[in-house]
């Protein structure tokens, strides 16, 4: 009981300190305020393809006008990995003042700029721009078919060169803005030749009574449709049909044979009519093989679960939000390095309850078994970036500084979880002793082996979750706004709850033919719900419009990486609810 009071109070100090944070973070949001003909920057952020949301270029990599010098905005960390490059401009946005027409530049395209501008056409190149944190998008040209032009002499290929900038306020604070690309001003660069442009812009400023702490819900009108709304509820509901569905199962056919076991056994029957799983009373509590990394899998999943539990934290609090740069990338590195701490008591301490010997080796996995793959992902894919000019690609600086972080934080507090999980150590509390000698274990039916059980075991909590998980994917791979943490709260919930039910339900039946080597078995079967989340995954990008290396490299890469997060998050959680399972059964009947 003492280590898992000390489970507990970590997190709870580390709610605690992010509390604060998330006050300070969401108090300072307020003091925008602006006189008439205040100059309001606008930035510039980044151009891509619009069917390829990790494929996007810095702004000027177009031959757009840009100033002299291009002055970089100073960027977190968490705006960086999101891919975020703004950078200064030479439109003037001045607080409450109308502009129609205004002249930014006149430029004189070469010929390879032509070309870059029609390449960026074809593939349905879009602008993002932030005015006073708000973002804002456009596209840069259009194209018109041959069946679409006067001439029908083939396809043609506009930029636009005026912009018109709705901006809305209220008092003093800006609210809303717009951009729209005049399809009136547009010039024709279909041929390779240099041509003369005269980019302009217009600002027309409008009064609304939208209030500043509201002024973010217009980017989740699109998750709030009606239909939407009909969507998400109509998951959730399925995930509570299925749950009750599932539990009833479970009760009549496994909870109501457990009672009839162990009815017999406190009756002292005769020991021919004992049940199967009492056989193996003297076997079920030896620990598993390969200690140091199951050690490791309970501290990574248990990390991973508190890091997931803190964001949705953060996320009713109002600090993550749609649009928010780099929030929730800022957010990750410091819960993850936080949360070390966390990892490296569970693995030490789980440890320690078997032998006092070999627990610094369950710690150095800790800190590997899931930051190294992510790490060599990431390398990966920063490669592929760079070789692409992408903004995607993580600057050296800012690797250095995740590496400096890591190296001294996050080990440091890992190794201090690990040294308080050795100092407050105890023994491993099993109501039956082990034997010497474990038991063999005969050989089981094809639908009785692991394989088997990993598929029962991930299909039904996967089949509760697909819908949300369509929505998610929706808005990590594409542009819905994913503006119901509610929801995915309540869905994550859920899968934790089926996940161990049948992780129970498929453990009891395991024991029950006297096979006693559960404990890898449930971390399985358990996770095994993330194999389905990736197996999705394929077939989200299949049916989606995405395209190129790039975005297949970044797509397979970051959502394996996620789905193993979830297959460890799974994992320590299907073991732990099935180690209190084996616990209580056999702490009901009297071992011989």
């Amino acid at each position: 009981m003492g280590n898992e009071a000390h489970e507990m109070s970590l997190p709870l100090v580390l709610l605690t300190i992010l509390t604060f944070s998330a006050l300070s973070a969401t108090a300072s949001a307020s003091d925008r305020s602006y006189n008439v003909g205040d100059h309001v920057p606008l930035f510039v952020n980044k151009v891509g393809p619009l069917n390829n949301p990790s494929e996007t270029y810095q702004y000027y990599d177009l031959p757009f006008c840009c100033p002299d010098p291009v002055i970089q905005k100073k960027e977190s960390i968490g705006e960086v990995l999101n891919g975020d490059r703004l950078a200064n401009t030479l439109y003037q946005l001045n607080f409450r003042q109308d502009k129609n027409g205004e002249s930014l530049c006149q430029k004189n395209l070469k010929v390879a700029e032509v070309a870059k501008f029609r390449d960026a056409i074809i593939n349905d190149f879009y602008f993002q721009m932030y005015y006073d944190d708000l973002p804002v998008w456009g596209f840069i040209g259009k194209v018109e078919d041959e069946s679409w032009t006067i001439s029908g002499k083939g396809t043609k290929y506009y930029l636009f060169k005026h912009v018109l900038f709705d901006v809305f306020y209220n008092g003093n604070q800006i609210m809303e803005i717009r951009a729209f690309s005049d399809p009136n001003h547009v010039v024709d660069i279909t041929e390779d030749v240099d041509i003369d442009v005269e980019f302009t812009y217009s600002v027309k400023w409008n009064a609304t009574s939208i209030q500043f702490q509201n002024r973010m819900d217009r980017y989740s009108k699109a998750s709030l449709l009606p239909v939407r709304l009909k969507i998400h509820w109509f998951s959730f509901i399925n995930s509570i049909v299925i749950i009750v569905l599932l539990m009833g199962l479970l009760t009549l056919l496994i909870m109501r044979r457990l009672k009839n076991d162990l009815r017999k056994c406190s009756n002292d029957e005769e020991e021919d009519k004992e049940v199967g799983w009492k056989y193996i009373h003297g076997d079920v509590f030896r620990y598993p093989s390969n200690m140091p990394l199951f050690c490791a899998v309970l501290g990574v999943g248990t990390q991973l679960l508190i890091m997931v539990c803190i964001l949705f934290f953060l996320a009713f609090f109002g600090v993550l939000y749609p649009y928010n740069r780099g929030a929730l990338f800022t957010s990750l590195v410091f819960i993850c390095t936080l949360t070390s701490i966390v990892a490296g008591y569970t693995a030490a301490a789980f440890h320690t309850q078997f032998s006092v010997i070999g627990w610094e080796r369950s710690v150095l996995l800790t800190a590997i078994l899931y930051l190294g793959p992510l790490f060599v992902t990431s390398s990966i894919l920063n490669t592929v970036a760079i070789s692409y000019g992408a903004t995607a690609a993580i600057p050296f600086g800012t690797l250095l500084a995740i590496l400096l972080i890591y190296a001294f934080l996050a080990i440091p507090l890992l190794a201090l979880g690990g040294v308080i999980g050795y100092c407050l150590r105890s023994e491993f509390q099993a109501p039956c002793a082990t034997k010497q000698f474990p038991r063999e274990i005969q050989r089981l039916a094809w639908y009785r082996r692991t394989h088997c059980q990993m598929f029962i075991g991930g299909l039904l909590p996967f089949s509760a979750i697909a819908l949300q998980l369509h929505h998610l994917y929706a808005s990590m791979w594409g542009y819905k706004i994913y503006t119901l943490p509610g929801i995915l709260f309540l869905t994550f919930i859920i899968l934790i709850i089926m996940t161990s039910i049948l992780t129970v339900g498929l453990t009891y039946i395991q024991l029950s033919v006297e096979d006693h080597e559960w404990w890898w078995r449930s971390v399985l079967s358990g996770g095994s719900t993330a194999i389905f989340m990736f197996a999705y995954s394929i077939y989200f990008y299949a049916r989606s419009n995405m395209t190129g290396f790039m975005q297949l490299s970044f797509f397979i890469g970051y959502n394996a990486c996620m789905c193993y997060a979830f297959f460890l998050m799974l994992g320590a959680i299907s073991f732990r609810v099935s180690l209190i399972f084996v616990r209580h059964i056999y702490g009901a009947v009297k071992s011989e």
